[in-house]
């Protein structure tokens, strides 16, 4: 699959429904970075009238897992990955648009790179940050990816 938003998205509807219904959406896929947006709507909002901290997470993980993703296709072998943990900071109300920007500072090629060369598993973290429509930090995930050769 080709990585362009329009076929992201449309995968996302198939694979993962609970994140299409709660309007996460991929926005701008590049080789080193990656945005996702959702908005705030009755569907995704909290008591307190703000976005749901795991919708504001799937969000987050779709914009880091992208760009795992799309580095597996490049390197055209066969490699699972998976979340191993992850943490969240969060610094205010989540209202209206959210934007979610990852960026790859080339620790997932390093990582698919040793991995073909050992046919070891390797561990590494990517960062999202969410951003509103004022331009403020409304929260900041860290998810630790594994990564490894399929058998």
């Amino acid at each position: 699959m080709e990585f362009t938003p329009k076929k992201f998205n449309a995968f996302l509807a198939l694979k993962l429904p609970s994140a299409w219904l709660c309007g996460v959406r991929v926005q701008q896929i590049s080789d080193e970075k990656c945005t996702t947006s959702v908005k705030l709507k009755w569907i995704n909002q909290n008591p307190f009238k703000s976005m749901f901290w795991a919708v504001q997470g799937m969000a987050a993980e779709l914009a880091t897992g992208v760009l795992v993703m799309q580095a597996i296709q490049n390197s055209n072998q066969k490699i699972s990955m998976l979340v191993a943990s992850n943490s969240a900071t969060f610094h205010k109300k989540a209202k209206g648009k959210i934007e979610f920007l990852a960026f790859d500072d080339h620790e997932i090629k390093t990582a698919i790179t040793q991995t073909l060369a050992t046919g070891e598993g390797q561990i590494f973290t990517i960062n999202a940050t969410g951003i509103d429509e004022e331009g403020d930090t409304v929260s900041e995930f860290s998810f630790v990816w594994t990564i490894k050769l399929k058998k």
